[in-house]
C-alpha cells in the first residue's frame, strides 16, 4: 500500500546514523516537535527525510516535506506549506489559519526542513499549528533551534571516522534498512560513507586493508562532515586516493598556517568546499556560482538560458553541468516525467557557497536579472499554453517553478526599477493563481506590486483586473470594486481597449455574484462585443461566455444561456480548452436540471467536478458537489427515491470546501438557489437528527474523499471514516493537484 506524503525518493544509498535514527523515532514518540540541529553539510536534511519515512506508518495522513530554504519571504511560509500539502486555499484568510483549520482532525508528520534563514517565522508558525493541530508532529532541520514550547533538540555531530573492519563492500543497497543501511560498524561511519560514494565515481573502488588508512584519513582532516567526505570522494574521478588525501592536507596547511589544531566545524566544511571549488575547472567554478541563484530544482533549458556568457557557451552547459553532477555539486532528482526532462537541484551549503561567489564576481545581479527573464518568459507562455490542450501539462510546470517564481518576483520587488515587470509578471500568473488554487498567494504578490508601482501603465491595469477577478472569488466585493473601477477608468483614459475589456467583464463577475444578472449580463455582452472586435480569444473569454450563460440561467432566458454555453462548448472541443470546459459542464448540468433531465444534468456535474478537481480549482468543484446534493434528491433509473440522505452528505462535504474558498456561495442567492433546494426536500422527508448526522457525515470528507464519494456513490455505509481517511488518491491529502 503506497503511503501518503510527498517525501522524496532516495537517490543515494543511505549510510549509518544508526543511533540518531533511533533517538530521532524515539523523540518523535514523545514529543510534537523535533528539531535536528548541527552545521551546514552535517545531513540534517538527510536524517531528517529517512527518519521521517521510518515512521510515517504511524501517520494516517502521510508525512510532507516542506522546504523552507526556498521562501525567502516570511509572509510566504503558510502558503509554502500549503502548496507542500497540495492543500489549495481561495481565501484571502492567513495561511497559518487556514492550516489549522485544514489539519485539525489530520494526523501528520510534517517534516520542515532548512529553518535557520527563517527561524522566528518558522517557529511562530510552528507555534501556531502544534496548538491548534493535535495530530500533527514536526520534525525540522535547523542550524539553530527554533526556542518554542515543547522542542525536543536532536544535535547531528559529524561521522565517526575510525576505519571500519578492512574488505567491506562499498555502501550498501539504495535505501538500506530503516536502522540506517550501509556498511561497517558505527565507529566507521565515515569511511563507510567515504567508500560508498567513491564506488560509485571510480566503479572498481574497494575498501582494502592497503587503503583504509589513506581513507580514514582523509575523513578525519574534513571532521566526518557528509557533505565534505562526498566531495572528497568525488575526486576520485579524476584523482588517486593518495593525491586526494594529500592535496586536501595541503589545503588545510595553507589555511591554518600548519597548525595541527582541529578547525572549527563551519570553517572545515567551507574549507572542504572551497578545496572541491578549486579543483573544478574555471568554467565549472563559474556555473556553480550561477546556479546558485535557482531558488530550488530546475531543469536544463533554464540552465542553458540563465547560465551562458562571459566564459561558458550555451552549448557548453550540459556537459559542464554533468561534471557538477559527477563532482556532487549539483544532484539530479528523481523524475516523474510529468512535466518532462530531468530536474536538477543544489544542496544549500553548496548554493550559499556559490552564492557567495556570484556576488564576489559581480554578476549577482546580471545573473538574477537573467533568471527573472526566464521565469518571466515560463509565466508568459504558460499564460498563452493555458488555452490548449495542454493546460494540465502547464500546470504542473509552473508548479515545479513555483519557489523560482516567488524568487522571481522577490528580486523584482525588493531591485528599484523592476516594479513595473513585478505588475506584469503578478498578473501574468493569474492562470495559475485562479485555475491551479492559488489565489491567496496570487492575492498576496498582486497586493504588493500594485502598492510598490503606482502610475497609469498597461502593467498595473492588468493586476488591477487580475486583482479584482481573484477578489470577486473569494466573495471579496469590497476589495474587488475599487480595483476594477481603476481599471476601467485607466482604460478609458489612456485609450487601452483590451484593458477595457477586461475590466467590463470582471465587473460584470462581481455583478453576478452580487445578485445583479441583468447588470452582468450587459456588462458580459459588453465584453465580448471588445474582445471579438479585438480578436481575443483564451480562456478567460471562454469564461465571460460561461458567465453570460449563467446570468441568462438566472434571468429564466434559458434559449440564450443555450446559445452562449453551446458556443463555449464548440470552442472549447475545438481547441482541447479543459478549464473553462468544467464551467461549461456546470452551466449545462443546471440548464438540464431546470428542464427536468436529471440524467443529463447528473452526467455534466459529475464531469465538472472531475476536471476541476484535476486542476485544483475548488470554486467550479464545489459548485459542481452543490448540484450534485441536488440532484441526489432527484427519482433515478426506473423511479427509484432520491436519495435524501446521500444528499445531506454533499452537502456537508461541500460546506467543509467553501472554508478553504471564501464566502460558501458567494453569498449569492442565485447561485444559493440549488443548496436552499437541497436543504428543504431534505428537511421534508428527513428527520432532524438524521439529516445533522448526514451533514456532520459531510464535513468529515477530505476533499479527496468527498470528490470520490460525488463521483462513485457512497458504499457500504459506515466506510468512510470520519476526518477525511475515506478513500484516497496517491499523495493522501488531497490528490495531486488538490486541496
Amino acid at each position: 500500500m503506497r503511503c501518503a506524503g510527498n517525501l522524496p525518493a532516495e537517490t543515494t544509498s543511505f549510510v549509518g546514523r544508526r543511533r540518531e535514527l533511533g533517538e530521532a523515532a524515539r523523540l518523535l514518540g514523545v514529543s510534537r516537535l523535533v528539531t535536528v540541529t548541527g552545521p551546514g553539510g552535517v545531513g540534517k536534511s538527510r536524517l531528517a527525510l529517512r527518519a521521517a519515512a521510518a515512521v510515517r506508518g504511524l501517520f494516517p495522513d502521510g508525512a510532507w516535506l516542506v522546504e523552507a530554504s526556498g521562501v525567502q519571504d516570511p509572509s510566504l511560509l503558510g502558503h509554502a506549506v500549503l502548496e507542500a500539502l497540495l492543500l489549495a486555499d481561495s481565501t484571502a484568510r492567513p495561511a497559518a489559519e487556514v492550516l489549522v483549520e485544514r489539519l485539525r482532525d489530520r494526523e501528520v508528520l510534517l517534516v520542515l526542513d532548512g529553518c535557520e534563514h527563517l527561524v522566528d517565522a518558522c517557529a511562530e508558525l510552528v507555534d501556531v499549528l502544534l496548538r491548534g493541530v493535535p495530530g500533527l508532529r514536526v520534525l525540522a532541520t535547523s542550524r539553530q533551534e527554533l526556542r518554542t514550547g515543547g522542542e525536543h533538540l536532536l544535535d547531528l555531530p559529524p561521522l565517526p571516522v575510525r576505519p571500519s573492519p578492512a574488505g567491506g563492500a562499498a555502501g550498501g543497497p539504495p535505501g538500506g534498512g530503516a536502522a540506517g543501511g550501509g556498511t561497517g560498524r558505527r565507529d566507521g561511519d565515515a569511511v563507510a560513507l567515504f567508500a560508498d560514494r567513491a564506488a560509485a565515481v571510480a566503479g572498481g573502488f574497494r575498501l582494502t586493508p592497503e587503503n583504509e588508512a589513506a581513507v580514514a584519513a582523509v575523513c578525519r582532516r574534513v571532521d566526518g562532515i557528509p557533505l565534505a567526505v562526498e566531495l572528497a570522494a568525488g575526486r576520485l574521478r579524476t584523482l588517486s586516493l593518495e593525491q586526494v588525501a594529500e592535496r586536501l592536507d595541503d589545503r588545510f596547511r595553507l589555511l591554518t598556517g600548519g597548525a595541527r589544531t582541529a578547525l572549527p566545524r563551519h570553517r572545515t566544511l567551507r574549507t572542504a568546499v572551497g578545496w572541491s571549488h578549486e579543483l573544478c575547472t574555471p568554467q565549472e567554478r563559474l556555473l556553480w556560482a550561477r546556479l546558485a541563484v535557482f531558488a530550488d530544482g530546475f531543469d536544463l533549458d533554464a540552465a542553458e538560458y540563465v547560465c551562458p556568457g562571459g566564459g561558458i557557451a550555451a552549448e557548453d552547459v550540459l556537459e559542464l553541468l554533468g561534471e557538477l553532477v559527477a563532482k556532487s555539486v549539483v544532484v539530479r532528482e528523481a523524475s516523474d516525467g510529468v512535466a518532462g526532462g530531468a530536474r536538477y537541484r543544489m544542496l544549500d551549503t553548496l548554493r550559499e557557497y556559490g552564492a557567495g561567489w556570484l556576488r564576489s564576481l559581480g554578476e549577482e545581479g546580471v545573473i538574477r536579472r537573467r533568471h527573472r527573464d526566464w521565469y518571466l518568459g515560463l509565466a508568459t507562455w504558460g499564460e498563452v499554453e493555458w488555452f490548449s490542450a495542454r493546460q494540465a501539462e502547464t500546470g504542473e510546470r509552473t508548479r515545479l517553478a513555483h519557489p523560482n517564481l516567488r524568487a522571481a518576483l522577490d528580486f523584482c520587488l525588493t531591485q528599484p526599477g523592476e516594479e513595473q515587470v513585478a505588475l506584469h509578471l503578478a498578473a501574468t500568473l493569474w492562470f495559475y493563481w485562479v485555475g491551479c488554487g492559488h489565489l491567496g498567494e496570487g492575492r498576496v504578490w498582486l497586493d504588493r506590486a500594485l502598492a510598490t508601482a503606482p502610475g497609469a501603465t498597461a502593467a498595473r491595469a492588468k493586476a488591477l483586473w487580475v486583482t479584482g477577478y481573484t477578489a470577486t472569488l473569494q466573495g471579496d466585493l469590497e476589495r474587488a470594486r475599487p480595483m476594477l473601477e481603476e481599471c476601467r477608468r485607466q482604460a478609458v483614459d489612456t485609450g487601452d481597449d483590451l484593458s477595457l475589456a477586461y475590466a467590463v467583464h470582471r465587473q460584470g463577475c462581481a455583478a453576478l455574484v452580487g445578485d445583479d444578472p441583468a447588470r452582468a449580463a450587459e456588462l458580459f455582452e459588453e465584453a465580448l462585443w471588445h474582445y471579438e472586435k479585438l480578436g481575443e480569444l483564451n480562456s478567460n473569454v471562454l469564461m465571460a461566455m460561461f458567465e453570460l450563460g449563467m446570468a441568462a440561467l438566472f434571468l429564466g432566458e434559458t434559449d440564450t444561456a443555450g446559445h452562449w454555453l453551446g458556443r463555449l462548448r464548440e470552442v472549447c472541443e475545438e481547441f482541447g480548452e479543459q478549464w473553462a470546459y468544467a464551467y461549461c459542464l456546470y452551466g449545462t448540468a443546471y440548464a438540464a436540471w431546470l428542464a427536468g433531465d436529471v440524467r443529463t444534468a447528473r452526467r455534466e456535474a459529475r464531469e465538472c467536478v472531475r476536471l476541476n478537481h484535476l486542476f485544483r480549482d475548488l470554486v467550479g468543484t464545489v459548485l459542481g458537489l452543490e448540484l450534485l446534493a441536488l440532484l441526489a434528491t432527484e427519482p433515478g433509473a426506473g423511479g427509484s427515491p432520491g436519495d435524501l440522505r446521500e444528499a445531506r452528505v454533499l452537502q456537508g462535504a461541500a460546506h467543509r470546501i467553501w472554508q478553504a474558498v471564501g464566502i460558501p456561495l458567494f453569498g449569492s442567492h442565485h447561485f444559493r438557489a440549488p443548496h436552499d433546494e437541497c436543504a428543504a426536500r431534505a428537511r421534508a422527508g428527513l428527520s432532524g437528527p438524521v439529516s445533522a448526522e448526514a451533514f456532520r457525515e459531510g464535513t468529515g470528507l477530505d476533499l479527496d474523499a468527498a470528490v470520490a464519494r460525488a463521483l462513485d456513490g457512497p458504499g457500504p455505509r459506515g466506510a468512510v471514516r470520519r476526518g477525511g481517511r475515506g478513500p484516497r488518491t496517491p499523495g493522501g491529502l488531497p490528490a495531486r493537484g488538490r486541496g
